[in-house]
């Protein structure tokens, strides 16, 4: 800071009538230049809170001294800003800043870096000259510490026209960008709750068209189907016309037409991807992001797995509390890179249809399990590598740093080693990596040969370069290392001469370099040494010598970092030619490190291959949940399996007649029945599960698999009230219902944990009766119904595709033993009242309700009532 920026102390305030706090309200006449600065660059950036750089600090004035106060939960103080008075200040140390710009930017805000971009030494007096270096949004970071590497940080965007809308998606760390079209809204919403993106950006005519809205936060503008949970970006609508992104696609990726991406076609896509490309440039104008090709994809070429499916099957968190730990992606994620997995995540979200595609990944799977030394060696190589995707984004971006190309030039020269160890592959996923560009191996010895053997975070204070690269920079090196040990011998040289023992050499910033002499010592000074400084117990003194010595030292220092720095950003320049080039290889090993993992925890767990077919079959023999079974000691799962689809197989499963004898069925909708915590919503979700591990390609905890591929997976688990919208457990209840059955096909596989209890029994029993049968003969869909209702076993006997199941007891005589086992048969009773007495309700309601139950039984209807349906 110089004289020019110059005010007095913060202090702090009582209250905030005592400083403004709004840089519109302020008379601009009245403001020091550098505050004059700071208002005409925060008129650019409403939307985002503006961090501005002063000595060393990054501090913010106005409403954003404000926000930063309270969301950081820092110190909010004043300070003058020339005749206009005191305005609101909050600062953060500048060497810290990325850790409080991450906190800011997890809570939806932006944030507008506005650094000094000259020493302050060079400003000589006038206000020193600073320009805006970064933009921060929740959807466009690219720095190490503020992104999680097990995922992807997408910035989405969104375009509605009518009943049809066009989204892209991408992720600027990792070069990631895809777009795609479609008709019903429901799926915009389902695919936004499947990406999850960090930011979307809307088109909208709304009056301050940077705002971000953080999650929670409403907008009449925003469409209903749009998800309140993300942090909305609207923008110009300009950037999202068909005339303005084409155009900037085409100019982008050097084509003449969209029809080589695929999207020529499909206009609203088109539109999106455009807009989204327009806003990564212009957050990006100071460190431009080097996206890949664009790629188009569709929606129905996946398994559909809507939110509410996600969230029931714990795919990636659970219900409960939200964690990763026992979700299905904790119990699966054996990668050994952070790409294979961000890779196995989005494998698991969005499974495939495609049968011949699961089939390959199968086929790597099914190799590396029978190679068993291979599989280590592979694993073992997997790990020396580093996250390629995002350290040549970073270095494509221009924000990497000697570090990063350091990490870089380990990681690709392990892949000729990589290529070496699967050369005899005959699988298609470790086929790829079979060969290397040579240019990829000549980058990396480029690399190790040009950057120290540990080169430090900062680039601009040298130390990055070896010796022998270049003429010029040893010959600066060798100049700087000889004045450096010049001043190393003067403290020896002075001592001698002054018979001063403890005179020191020493440097600051403000003053440079100084002799220190103690002040018992003053009188010793030899005549030619100048006072510089007084201390409380030394003085401090410089000699011509020394400073003409110094001036050589700091000009030559300066000289030797700015050279250091040219070479390296020539080098990064180098790697970011190459990014395609190594983001193609780098998801060739992402997917590899995925099937590589996969096989391990197959040999592990002792996973089957299911046999995928087309058709309708589900058959799944001794079935174990992938989550339970690991959080269990090994062997107290109990296995069980299932029959579900119209096509006959060689393993039937089998139902009760009233004979007691056994008739081979093959139900569409399974009925099951059983007491609280005996095992069926689990029962329900491992089927569920292994379905979907099945169509992302994985082997299954089962003994033997024959899975049809299923167009979507439905759940219904459990329900709460939704108290935002005034819905209770029951509306709730019935909504997912109603979206099941008006979305359902017959290769759909539906899983129902209670229908109907949210309200009167008979009410209750009369729909979950009305939606089994809806199931069983309209839609014919796959379905297992677990419920308390054992009226519905009646359905058995009048409809031939629904058999019944039941989750066993052991009845003792003053308890219950839950065995875990589903087995053909109803449940007749649901031991309601015992598990309430296992909970530890009191014994004397325990044995009025047995009471009431048996006149409930005596006298209910619902059994009469149900013998007359015809």
């Amino acid at each position: 800071m110089t004289a020019s920026e110059s005010a007095t102390e913060p202090t702090k305030p009582n209250n905030t009538n005592t400083f403004i706090t709004d840089h519109r309200q302020v008379d601009r006449s009245k403001l020091s230049q550098m505050y004059l600065h700071y208002v005409e660059t925060k008129d650019k950036y409403l939307h985002a809170v503006l961090l501005y750089r002063v000595g060393d600090f990054f501090e913010c004035y106005f409403q954003d001294a404000v926000i930063l106060a309270q969301e950081l939960e820092l110190v909010l103080t004043s300070k003058q800003a020339g005749e206009q008075g005191r305005v609101a200040m909050s600062g953060v140390p500048h060497h810290s800043w990325e850790r409080y710009t991450t906190l800011l930017v997890e809570k939806g805000f932006a944030v507008v870096i506005c650094d000094q971009v000259e020493d302050a030494s060079e400003a000589a007096g006038r206000l020193v000259r600073r320009e805006v270096t970064r933009i921060l949004t929740p959807g466009t970071l690219l720095e190490e510490g503020m992104l999680k590497s097990s995922r992807n940080n997408y910035l989405a965007a969104v375009v509605i026209a009518a009943n049809h809308w066009g989204l892209a998606y991408a992720d600027i760390s990792t070069g990631e960008f895809l777009t795609t079209q479609g008709s019903d809204l429901e799926h915009l919403t389902q695919e936004l709750m499947r990406l999850q993106p960090s930011e979307v950006l809307v088109p909208s005519n709304a009056p301050d068209l940077g705002s971000l809205l953080r999650p929670g936060e409403t907008s009449p503008h925003l469409p209903q189907c749009l998800p309140p949970s993300f942090c909305y970006s609207l923008r110009s609508q300009v950037p999202f016309s068909q005339g303005e992104a084409r155009p900037k696609l085409l100019q982008k990726f050097k084509v003449r037409s969209l029809e080589g991406l695929g999207c020529d076609h499909l206009p609203l896509a088109v539109r999106a991807a455009g807009g989204l490309l327009e806003y990564v440039e212009d957050t990006q104008k100071e460190n431009p992001v080097c996206l890949q090709r664009l790629r188009t994809y569709t929606t129905t070429d996946y398994l559909i797995v809507d939110h509410q499916t996600r969230r029931n099957l714990e795919i990636t968190q659970t219900v409960r509390d939200g964690t990763f730990h026992g979700s299905l992606l904790w119990a699966l994620d054996r990668t050994s890179t952070a790409m294979g997995s961000r890779a196995l995540r989005r494998w698991l979200l969005q499974p495939l249809l495609d049968i011949k595609g699961i089939r390959s990944r199968q086929d790597t799977i099914q190799e590396l399990i029978g190679n068993t030394p291979l599989r280590q060696d592979l694993r073992q190589l997997l790990r020396q590598i580093y996250d390629l995707e995002r350290l040549t984004g970073r270095a494509g971006s221009g924000t990497a740093n000697a570090k990063d190309l350091a990490a870089l030039a380990d990681s690709l020269s392990r892949l000729p080693e990589l290529a070496h160890l699967v050369a005899d592959a005959d699988s298609p996923f470790l086929k790829a990596l079979q060969k290397v560009p040579p240019i990829l191996s000549e980058l990396a010895q480029k690399l190790h040969v040009h950057l120290v053997e540990s080169p430090p975070i900062h680039i601009k204070e040298g130390g990055l370069i070896r010796s022998g690269i270049n003429l010029q920079l040893d010959e600066r090196k060798a100049t700087v290392e000889a004045d450096q040990q010049w001043i190393a011998n003067l403290e020896v040289d002075e001592r001698a001469k002054t018979a001063i023992p403890n005179l020191k050499v020493g440097f600051n910033k403000t003053f440079g370099y100084y002799i220190s002499i103690s002040r018992a010592k003053a009188d010793q000074v030899p005549s030619n040494y100048i006072r510089r400084q007084t201390l409380t117990n030394e003085e401090r003194y410089i000699t011509p010598e020394l400073k003409e010595r110094e001036a050589r030292i700091l000009t030559a220092r300066d000289d030797l970092n700015r050279l250091e720095y040219e070479i390296f950003t020539a080098l990064r320049e180098e790697v970011a030619q190459q990014a395609d080039v190594i983001r193609n290889l780098s998801r060739a090993v992402a997917a590899a490190d995925v099937l590589c993992g996969l096989a391990e925890l197959g040999v592990q767990q002792g996973y089957c291959r299911p046999e995928m077919l087309p058709g309708r079959t589900i058959e799944i023999v001794d079935g174990r949940h992938p989550v339970v079974e690991q959080s269990l000691p090994a062997g107290f799962f109990v296995p069980n399996s299932t029959q579900l689809g119209e096509e006959e197989t060689n393993h039937r499963g089998t139902e009760y007649t009233e004979k007691n004898e056994k008739k081979s069925v093959c139900a569409d909708l399974i009925i099951l029945t059983g007491p609280n915590a005996s095992g069926k919503s689990c029962y329900l979700r491992q089927v569920g599960l292994i379905q979907l591990m099945a169509q992302t390609g994985s082997f299954v905890p089962a003994r033997f698999a024959k899975l049809a591929v299923c167009d979507r997976i439905f759940t219904r688990v459990g329900a709460v009230d939704d108290l935002a919208t005034g819905q209770s457990t029951f509306m709730v209840e019935m909504n997912e219902t109603a979206n099941i059955l008006n979305h359902a096909t017959s290769r759909s596989l539906v899983l129902l944990d209670e229908i109907g209890r949210g309200t009167a029994t008979f009410d209750g029993l009369s729909i979950a009766w009305a939606v089994a049968e809806y199931l069983a003969v309209d839609l014919r869909a796959r379905t297992i119904f677990a419920t308390h209702y054992h009226e519905l076993n009646e359905l058995a006997g009048m409809l031939p595709n629904v058999a019944n199941y039941q989750v066993t007891v052991k009845e003792l005589p003053d308890r219950i033993i839950f065995l875990h086992q589903v087995q053909p048969g109803g449940a007749d009773k649901s031991y309601g009242i015992e598990a309430g007495r296992l909970a530890g309700l009191p014994g004397v309601v325990i044995q009025r309700a047995k009471q009431v139950m048996g006149q409930i039984e005596k006298h209910s209807k619902i059994a009469v009532g149900l013998q007359n349906l015809d």
